[in-house]
């Protein structure tokens, strides 16, 4: 069941969730509990000492005001546990409420009598005085305060002067076992603390890791009923405000533009389809009217109008063939060149393509280019734009009105435009003409399939430039707007040669 839990998302979330929360109390038992028993130590240390030092001059006035009196020594053998020198009482019981220390205190003649170590003041005279007689004797030879700790014994020795002469020593000794029961309290606080808090993490990472693979999981299934049912399954909802709900909307996003695109191809499948049809049947009957009469040697200028028939279907199969090799190649991702071209030459080039067809609709090409154009781009694929711009005006154009192809400088890019007097683009298909397999409401001699202006967009993207449909006040103006380039003297490619095939 263990094993179950750690699999996948939720497990390597709950994991990374208690992981993070073991490290960070980890971190907090380093930093906290190392240290603090040494800090708790040293805090002890200095409050003792500071408390000593501040009753350094009533020690050795007590001192002093003891010897004055005459008091002898040999006259405290008879009772190691009176404290004789009464001035000592009140600084050494002060010193001892402050600090909860043991205080001793001796004079200069610190020896031995009778075989035993004698201070002239102690407020603990039933406890060993062993070690605190060696640190004070340490002090009086060496004229310092001393500080040792030892067995959870703090015992810290200052010499009393009078003048330049040290006239007695004043010890404090202090157990600092109340420090290391404190630390262990604490640490065993802070580890159950610690065992709650990894008991929490646990709990709401499971809730958490939960939460989020429920909502993943239901953006699964819609994945799935998408793979299954196509773009018109039910879409996935998810009103989160963070990652996972982004992703549901855009799951959304890409159902709509599946559901869009699948129109597209079907449309384009059935107008492919009926165009294809359409010229392939025209194309037969012609052949067989023509067959026909060339065996009875029938009319020849009737046989002349079913050819020129059939030349007209085989244009129109000719260019759906050309676009759609078009649409493979872009989706193909095939490179462009970029290197200079000048468009005003490609555009002479490509409307003298135009000038047959033209002609036979009493249409004039009129290319204005006022000096070299040179821009950045692939020669074949400028000269396939401008095709697509040309042929759309000669679809919908009136029959005798000119169409104007022009070349402009502007800033750092080089303009061309394709203007001409149809009907427009209407307002509610300007963002959309340039989608695939997308066939405007105006009607034309001979219709489209929808692909020339996408793949005229696609051509100029790919050539960091952008082909649009600019206001005009009559009819349609489309430019294509590419990076300049220095001038160049090397010609480019003529638009029909292998290069721009």
């Amino acid at each position: 069941m263990i094993r179950t839990a750690l699999r996948g998302l939720r497990g390597r979330l709950l994991l990374a969730f208690v992981a993070t929360s073991a490290v960070t109390l980890a971190i907090a038992v380093a930093i906290t509990l190392g240290p603090l028993q040494d800090q708790l130590r040293d805090q002890n240390r200095k409050q003792l000492q500071t408390a000593t030092e501040n009753l350094r001059m009533k020690f050795g006035d007590a001192v002093r005001a003891g010897a004055d009196k005459g008091t002898k020594r040999g006259n405290l053998v008879t009772s190691r546990l009176e404290n004789r020198y009464t001035e000592l009482v009140e600084p050494g019981y002060d010193l001892r409420e402050r600090t909860g220390a043991r205080v001793l205190v001796t004079d200069n003649q610190l020896t031995s009598t009778n075989g035993k170590s004698l201070f002239l003041f102690d407020t603990d005279p039933t406890v060993d005085e062993s070690a605190a007689l060696a640190i004070a004797l340490r002090a009086r030879r060496e004229g310092l305060s001393q500080t040792v700790l030892r067995d959870d014994t703090l015992t810290f020795a200052m010499p009393l002067f009078d003048d330049d002469e040290i006239v007695g020593v004043a010890v404090a000794q202090r157990s600092l076992a109340d420090v290391a029961s404190t630390v262990a309290l604490v640490r065993n606080r802070f580890l159950i603390s610690a065992a709650v808090g990894l008991a929490v993490a646990i709990g709401l990472g499971l809730a958490l890791s939960g939460t989020l693979t429920r909502r993943l999981k239901r953006l699964q299934r819609a994945a799935l009923r998408i793979t299954a049912e196509g773009p018109e399954a039910p879409p996935p909802i998810d009103r989160g405000r963070d990652e996972v709900g982004d992703l549901a909307r855009a799951i959304n996003r890409m159902q709509d533009e599946l559901r869009r695109q699948e129109a597209a191809r079907r449309s384009f499948v059935s107008t492919a389809s009926h165009e294809l049809r359409t010229p392939l049947t025209m194309l037969q009957g012609t052949m067989e009217l023509l067959d026909e009469d060339l065996r009875e040697g029938g009319d020849l200028t009737d046989a002349q109008e079913q050819v020129a028939s059939a030349r007209r279907e085989l244009r129109r199969l000719s260019v759906l063939a050309s676009e759609l090799l078009d649409l493979s190649r872009l989706d193909a991702a095939v490179l462009l060149r970029s290197e200079p071209v000048e468009l005003g030459e490609i555009a002479r080039a490509v409307a003298a393509e135009f000038e047959l067809h033209a002609s036979e609709r009493g249409t004039v090409l009129d290319v204005e280019s006022p000096g070299p154009c040179w821009a950045l781009g692939d020669p074949a694929a400028c000269a396939r734009v401008v095709r697509i711009l040309i042929d759309n005006a000669l679809r919908y154009a009136p029959a005798g009105e000119p169409i104007l192809i022009s070349t402009s400088h502007r800033h750092d890019t080089v303009i061309l435009r394709v203007a001409d007097r149809g009907p427009g683009v209407p307002a509610e298909e300007r963002d959309r003409i340039f989608e695939r397999f997308h066939r405007g409401k105006a009607t034309s001699e001979v219709s489209g399939f929808g692909l020339g202006l996408a793949i005229g967009r696609e051509l100029a993207e790919r050539m960091d430039g952008t082909l649009g449909l600019e206001d005009a006040d009559q009819g349609a103006q489309f430019a294509l707007t590419l990076p300049a380039s220095a001038s160049s003297r090397r010609p480019s490619p003529a638009p029909g040669s292998a290069a721009a095939a």
